[in-house]
């Protein structure tokens, strides 16, 4: 990664004839690719790493493209000869989900969902002018062979690694009867592929878009299902019902003939389908075999979306053997399998976590049972060896950047909860009252407290659990 930051540093020197003040990694999420925040004097800008060349040179010209059609994208400033770095305007940290989480479901947020709705149709409508669908990743258009892929996905990484009964035959006739039906919609024209919120930049109210590199021809309809039924947004009946039909109001007033609205909403209906099944596909690739703990605990959303769905919209064709499985994977049983257990005021679990220097020795455990975990954190790259770190703490802001940028301080801590999770959910089970986990490093300052905030606040979200946490190489650390 160093070597990653240095060509950085290199390309957006040539770029901007100036150098960076600083370059610092942004938390990945589901993606491969990398991004950097970029800071030069009042102004930043991102950077992007990324080995998939095709991927790359897509969205370059995506973007070049719908910059020149007027439309709310960033604009691309340069990129490196072998297409694995590009630079690009920077259009702000919050995405229309932050804007959600934070102030909630009101006008204000109501309003910027039209927005983007808004922008949605353009880009969708007036992108399409002249787009040349050669440089789609994959296929030109999403007919019936991606609509078959995004099923399959969920079989594969869902169905299948949940191991349910289903006759897989029936299945395939199944979808194969969906997906032809989908692919005789009338309105066909860009298709963002993944629009959802987390992918909607909000800067002075306005939107903007990044992520549309997975774009190619198709129906009108599965972005607009895509936004107002991701699980994490939990958009209310009365809000997704009326921002459709703001959407196809947005649509009519750029196409020369409205859009026949009883064939478009039941049309859209299947793709809402379609959507929700590849997410949970998506959600079991992430989860259940990379074991990644967001994607696992989002799969309880999704599986709620879907149950609502099935019990309220209606889809043009849905087969016997389909909605079969379809009420098998919503059932109740399913959903609580992945709901983690929540501790409450009659919870007896106290969980202590402590960071140590070795130097000074382990925590004593009082306790009469004793027992719990004890992770060595010498294996990470210490922050210490670096003069600007030396007297800073893992609680400051400089080395938990360190940490998360320039070492395997992630995946370390993901293979700690996968443990510690099963210890937990036991103990809430049985009704025990105590556990300690600790984390210890050279001087006990660095890594091992940056560990034990991390994984206190992995365990109060994910388990409201009552959590003690004491950093023991300082009193002024305890809390």
């Amino acid at each position: 990664m160093e070597a990653v930051i240095e060509e950085i540093g290199q390309l957006f020197e040539q770029l901007l004839a100036t150098k960076a003040d600083r370059i610092e990694k942004i938390p990945q999420s589901g993606s491969d690719r990398v991004y950097f925040r970029i800071y030069a004097g009042s102004k930043t800008y991102i950077a992007t790493y990324n080995t998939h060349q095709k991927e790359t040179a897509t969205f370059i010209y995506f973007s070049k493209h719908f910059k020149a059609a007027g439309l709310s994208v960033p604009q691309i400033l340069g990129v490196n000869e072998n297409n694995t770095l590009y630079i690009q305007e920077d259009m702000g940290t919050a995405s229309l989900l932050n804007e959600l989480e934070a102030r909630g479901h009101n006008d204000e947020v109501y309003q910027l969902f039209q927005k983007s709705l808004s922008e949605l149709a353009r880009i969708q409508i007036l992108g399409d002018k002249g787009l040349n669908y050669d440089y789609c990743l994959t296929a030109k258009e999403f007919g019936k062979q991606a609509i078959m892929s995004d099923l399959l996905y969920f079989k594969y990484y869902f169905l299948d690694t949940l191991q349910l009964p289903y006759d897989k035959q029936a299945m395939l006739d199944d979808f194969d009867a969906l997906s032809t039906y989908l692919t005789r919609t009338e309105n066909k024209y860009f298709m963002f592929r993944d629009f959802q919120s987390r992918n909607i930049i909000v800067k002075n109210e306005a939107v903007h878009f990044i992520d549309y590199q997975g774009g190619m021809k198709g129906a009108l309809q599965y972005d607009v299902a895509s936004l107002l039924w991701q699980a994490k947004a939990e958009l209310s009946e009365e809000w997704k019902k009326n921002l459709l039909n703001y959407y196809m109001d947005q649509v009519d007033a750029l196409l020369e003939k409205p859009i026949d609205r009883i064939t478009f909403v039941s049309q859209y209906n299947g793709y809402v389908l379609i959507r929700l099944l590849q997410v949970l596909g998506a959600y079991g690739f992430r989860g259940l075999f990379e074991r990644k703990a967001h994607f696992l605990s989002s799969i309880p959303l999704a599986l709620n979306n879907l149950q609502f769905f099935i019990e309220h919209e209606r889809v043009g064709i849905i087969t016997p053997e389909f909605d079969r499985v379809l009420r098998l994977v919503v059932d109740e049983q399913m959903i609580n399998r992945f709901k983690a257990p929540q501790a409450n005021e009659k919870t007896p679990l106290v969980i202590e976590i402590n960071s140590f220097s070795y130097k000074k020795g382990i925590p004593n455990d009082p306790t009469e049972n004793g027992g719990g975990f004890m992770f060595d954190m010498r294996g990470i790259l210490n922050p210490g060896r670096f003069d600007e770190y030396k007297k800073l703490t893992g609680q400051e802001k400089p080395v938990q950047d360190f940490l998360q940028q320039r070492t395997m301080m992630g995946k370390y801590l993901n293979s700690v909860w996968d443990l510690i999770d099963i210890t937990v959910e036991n103990y809430l089970s049985r009704d025990f009252d105590h556990l300690m986990i600790n984390f210890g490093c050279t001087g006990g300052q660095h890594r091992s407290v940056y560990a034990a905030e991390q994984t206190a606040r992995h365990l109060r979200n994910k388990y409201k659990v009552k959590v003690n946490l004491t950093h023991t190489n300082s009193a002024n650390w305890v809390r």
